[in-house]
């Protein structure tokens, strides 16, 4: 009987008690050095772990430019080339202000960044900094974006 409502459970109740999925947009800014490909890191606003830069949906316009207004938002890229089709996508649980957190799938757009600004909407609340892919990818913390990172690095 147990294991008849143990897989009762794996099978059927637990998937459909789970929250869907939101979805998010981000911007993978790269550029290429001499040493090679450097990646924009940026800090979130309310823990400070490296990130890159990402956003819900944004009406009227498409994913690679919400990408992109992100990229500008929070980490000053004023313009740049984005992919049209996504280098892949990671998932992370947002920490929501009611205290709990929400699935969510992340998008990500590579985008060869061609100016920065350093004044932009959240520049007194964030810190940017570039790093080689492999650097990037042991400072995030989501497992795959870590993945997303490094074969980024290897193309």
């Amino acid at each position: 009987m147990k294991a008849v409502l143990s897989d009762l459970w794996t099978e059927f109740v637990h998937p459909m008690l789970q929250r869907p999925k939101r979805i998010q947009f981000a911007a993978l800014c790269y550029r290429t050095e001499k040493s090679g490909r450097k990646i924009l890191l940026i800090t979130s606003r309310d823990t400070g772990r490296w990130i890159i830069p990402k956003g819900w949906p944004i009406a009227g316009t498409t994913s690679t430019e919400t990408a992109l207004q992100e990229a500008w938002e929070e980490a000053g890229v004023k313009s740049g080339d984005p992919e049209k089709r996504a280098l892949g996508s990671y998932t992370y649980d947002k920490g929501m202000k009611a205290g709990w957190t929400q699935p969510v799938k992340t998008m990500v757009y590579s985008v060869a960044v061609t100016q920065m600004s350093d004044v932009f909407p959240e520049d007194s609340q964030r810190h940017r900094e570039w790093f080689s892919p492999s650097e990037a990818a042991n400072l995030v913390q989501e497992p795959e974006l870590k993945e997303l990172l490094i074969n980024f690095g290897q193309s």
